[in-house]
């Protein structure tokens, strides 16, 4: 076996971690990662970089933020030239694989990984026709019909992942036999899930596993929210969401979940019975959460922590402690500066992730418990409704700050209000604790910057997307979509 260690990353999307056995779900969805989670460390208070996906992807493999990075929005390509971890683990020794999805816009669709397999769904280019999702169209996105065109059938997102998992145990299997054959380089797998992203539509055995046990959301919409939440519930019209509808999208997102964790399943059981498992350092995140219906909301978008918050576990036998938790303040830009230690590698130019490897260890070492994640958008992409946003979140010990771009912002002390239901950023008791964390938030993130380097972005993005409609580029590490493969049980015209 090598003395360098292997990795095996495991990173899904849109996964809420309250809905999860590990987080103390009582109707446990997660059994393969709660067994995970019993053979490592469970981090309680990870963020993302961003609550939406491709901005909080590249930051992963950057550790950098968005604002550091120019890549805010589920248009923007991250420049080649970023180092990423898998350049970093490349230059290292490793040849970095990955399974499934990146979501990467743009010519480069490896950034430093020398092996993809499977790929994405959707193209690589804006400008030209997404995926066709047939009867299931637009569910994928923040639109009200998601919720009501949601319950059992079949979507591409679980067939795609389930490609994903069989070429992850066939991957691992070559693996093992180039091991048995003398090979003892380490290796470097990532393994990328569309799971459980909505749609909200799962296979009718995995939704009936769940149907009359998913109860209604744990927390209502309030009465008087905040007047951004407010705007954002009136457009997206979830305003009027029927209860029915909610419990069935809410049971499917369940079962997507439970789907998720079983082909992850599979894969840990590959790992174990090859013999590979015993230098390997396995990780678990997701990019962001879902609301799931929770607050009267959706999807992911806002700096609740349904939406902001991301399931981490790290397991590695005989190096981390097992069945232990932290409660230390994280970031999934943190997580690749971890992943890069622990593999002996050097860490990435202008970084601003942190190793979170000695807090893994031991649960009282050194860390500062503070973190950021941002939401900027400009008025492009038609689901924010024509208005562009400029929002960040601070995460300091208990205390968490979001900044509204033209709002008031809002405040909770999480260790009182873990809810988030009582805003104290009006407060004048807490005045100074506002005003400290809001010059933190702003020292080196200006609005009205991100505003002027946004709209420059969107220049170049529109000639991008025009030449694209025009020559119509090839999309490479594309998995195939077929319109038909839909199915939405109960519906007419299928």
């Amino acid at each position: 076996m090598s003395e360098r260690p292997n990795l095996l990353f495991l990173f899904s999307d849109q996964h809420a971690r309250h809905v999860a056995g590990f987080s103390g779900d009582p109707l446990d969805p997660t059994p393969n990662l709660d067994r995970l989670a019993a053979r490592g460390v469970v981090f309680d208070n990870a963020y993302c970089p961003s609550p939406i996906c491709v901005p909080s992807r590249m930051s992963m493999l950057t550790a950098r933020h968005p604002h550091a990075q120019d890549c805010w929005t589920n248009d923007d390509y991250l420049a080649s030239d970023r180092p990423t971890m898998a350049h970093a683990l490349g230059a290292a020794g490793y040849r970095p694989a990955l399974i499934g999805r990146l979501h990467a816009l743009g010519p480069d669709q490896l950034h430093g990984y020398v092996e993809r397999e499977i790929g994405d769904h959707s193209p690589n280019w804006i400008g030209i026709p997404r995926h066709d999702m047939g009867v299931l169209t637009n569910t994928n996105e923040p639109e009200r019909i998601s919720i009501d065109r949601s319950g059992a059938g079949r979507s591409v997102y679980e067939l795609k992942d389930q490609d994903v998992a069989r070429a992850a145990i066939a991957w691992l299997e070559r693996a093992a036999e180039r091991r048995r054959s003398g090979d003892t380089s380490p290796f470097a797998l990532t393994v990328g899930f569309m799971l459980p992203h909505a749609p909200y539509v799962a296979a009718a055995e995995d939704y009936a596993r769940f149907a009359g046990r998913v109860g209604p959301a744990r927390l209502a919409a309030p009465a008087a929210d905040h007047p951004w939440l407010q705007w954002w519930r009136r457009n997206r019209q979830i305003l009027d969401v029927p209860p029915e509808h909610a419990l069935r999208a809410r049971t499917a997102y369940y079962a997507l979940t439970w789907r998720m964790d079983a082909l992850i399943g599979q894969i840990l059981q590959t790992l174990e019975a090859t013999g590979l498992d015993r230098n390997t350092l396995i990780v678990y995140a997701s990019d962001h959460g879902d609301h799931v219906g929770e607050r009267g909301l959706w999807w992911k978008h806002t700096f609740h922590e349904e939406s902001v918050k991301v399931p981490m576990i790290l397991a590695w036998p005989g190096r981390l402690p097992q069945g232990e938790r932290r409660a230390q303040v994280v970031n999934l830009i943190d997580l690749t500066a971890t992943i890069l230690e622990a593999l002996g590698a050097s860490k990435l130019p202008n970084a601003e992730g942190r190793s979170l490897l000695d807090v893994a260890q031991r649960a009282a070492a050194d860390w500062p418990d503070e973190t950021f994640s941002e939401y900027c958008t400009d008025e492009v992409p038609p689901w924010t409704g024509g208005m562009a946003v400029r929002q960040r979140m601070i995460r300091s010990g208990s205390w968490k700050l979001i900044y509204y771009d033209g709002y008031p912002p809002q405040m909770f002390d999480l260790a009182k209000d873990p809810d988030e239901v009582r805003d104290l950023a009006a407060d004048p008791a807490h005045a100074a604790t506002r005003q400290r964390l809001l010059a933190r938030l702003l020292a080196d993130w200006q609005p009205r910057d991100i505003d002027r380097r946004m709209r420059l972005r969107r220049s170049d993005k529109d000639l991008i997307g025009a030449w694209a409609r025009a020559t119509k580029p090839q999309s490479v590490h594309l998995w195939p979509v077929r319109p038909s493969d839909n199915r939405l049980e109960g519906w007419a015209g299928q």
